[in-house]
């Protein structure tokens, strides 16, 4: 005598606080789950006697497509979870450390338990209220950046038709930005005095500190235009200091992958430190930690650039002289980078191919605000650029000139 077929049935509890029944029970040596949707107790047990009587006949059929159990509508916490999962191992891996940083410090505290179909214009409106009055608000930019996000995540939920229209998409649904100023380096005597701050960081760090180039970074940065993820990123297969090429590997655009010329300042910082090192792996950092790993970006400016611009301002007030403009970051280095560039009389194309600009709009902004330099400030950035004050007072160290000519050779 064949042995009764059994099965059960499950109730879930939805989002919506609705109740979803399915079927289970064993068919053909296999486990089996058929979803009901929203019905009756009754129903349910009904439906159960004649699948269990169809499988103990063997007359049973598997649905062709066994339908999903309605979960009703998604938290935003519980749709970005999955849009995370759909799309980290497409992201660069600093882009998934910024878009960690915006959801888990940002959005999620705020939008966590609301069902996608709850969060409104007026939410977003709100979000950008409630970040603009904090105690140490973030910048408009930043509350833009994760309201980027925001639509981002919301799009999806659009696409697969949870929410019919996104509201976190579109101009209105962003905090007003002001243009930021933007600042840089202006004078050969600022550039001087930073770099000759952070050569004395150099010589009075601590022991387990020493691998770090400091005035080598700030060089690289002023003389070459690099963005500081290009910098740590950089390696000495891409330093070519036989021709006197910088080559930009790690870059997001077409235009961003460039050659940079190496002029006599960043030649110079840069033989000193491959004398330092001696016969460096093409495939090693120019900016390692002292493990050999990729410097941290955070540490650039936080260990590097931060207190050479404070021993530099001050010891250009006690000279009698104002200190560095505030707000100098290492994407002000860059600026300083391309304003030299015109003020000395770069042809304005080869600038752009350097900076891996496009926009000439951009272009013609920093050409203008670099022609307002005298002729005089003129000659000495000139003098600055092409190394002659930068070591020794114009004349090269031994060893850097020992390895320059073997490079040449």
């Amino acid at each position: 005598m064949a042995r009764q077929a059994t099965g059960a049935v499950v109730e879930h509890v939805g989002a919506d606080g609705r109740v979803y029944r399915s079927l289970r029970f064993t068919a053909y040596g296999k486990r089996r789950r058929v979803s009901l949707g929203q019905v009756d107790e009754d129903t349910a047990q009904r439906k159960l006697r004649i699948a269990l009587d169809q499988v103990a006949d063997g007359t049973w059929k598997p649905p062709v497509e066994p339908l999903p159990e309605p979960e009703g509508m998604p938290t935003f916490h519980e749709f970005a979870e999955q849009w995370w999962l759909r799309n980290e191992k497409q992201l660069r891996p600093s882009t998934q450390t910024d878009y960690r940083w915006r959801l888990e410090k940002h959005l999620l505290p705020y939008f966590a338990a609301m069902p996608l179909d709850r969060i409104s214009f007026d939410s977003v409106e709100r979000y950008i209220a409630v970040k603009l009055a904090e105690e140490k608000p973030l910048s408009a930019r930043s509350i833009n950046m994760q309201l980027t996000l925001l639509a981002a995540i919301l799009e999806g939920a659009v696409e697969r038709e949870l929410i019919s229209r996104n509201p976190a998409k579109g101009k209105n649904r962003r905090a007003r930005e002001h243009e930021p100023r933007r600042s840089y380096l202006d004078t050969a005597q600022q550039v001087q005095a930073l770099l000759d701050a952070a050569g004395q960081r150099d010589r009075e760090s601590r022991g387990d500190r020493r691998h770090v180039e400091r005035r080598g970074m700030i060089a690289t940065l002023a003389f070459a235009g690099l963005r500081v993820g290009e910098l740590v990123a950089l390696r000495w297969r891409d330093v070519d200091l036989a021709s006197g090429w910088l080559h930009v590997q790690d870059a997001k655009t077409d235009a961003g992958r460039r050659k940079v010329k190496i002029r006599g300042a960043l030649r110079d910082e840069l033989l000193n430190i491959r004398a330092r090192v001696g016969s460096a792996n093409p495939d090693a950092f120019v900016f390692p930690t002292a493990n050999g790993r990729e410097f941290l970006t955070n540490n650039v400016r936080k260990r590097v650039l931060t207190p050479a611009v404070d021993l530099a301002s001050r010891q250009l007030v006690a000279s009698g002289h104002p200190p560095l403009p505030e707000g100098l970051t290492p994407h002000s280095l860059r600026r300083t980078f391309a304003s030299v560039l015109y003020a000395i009389g770069e042809d304005p194309g080869i600038v752009m191919d350097e900076m891996g600009h496009t926009d000439p709009a951009l272009a013609l902004r920093v050409y203008r605000q670099s022609m307002r330099r005298d002729q005089g400030e003129k000659d000495r950035l000139r003098a600055l650029v092409d190394g002659v004050h930068l070591a020794n007072n114009g004349q090269r160290s031994a060893a850097a000139t020992e390895i320059d000519f073997h490079e040449a050779a």
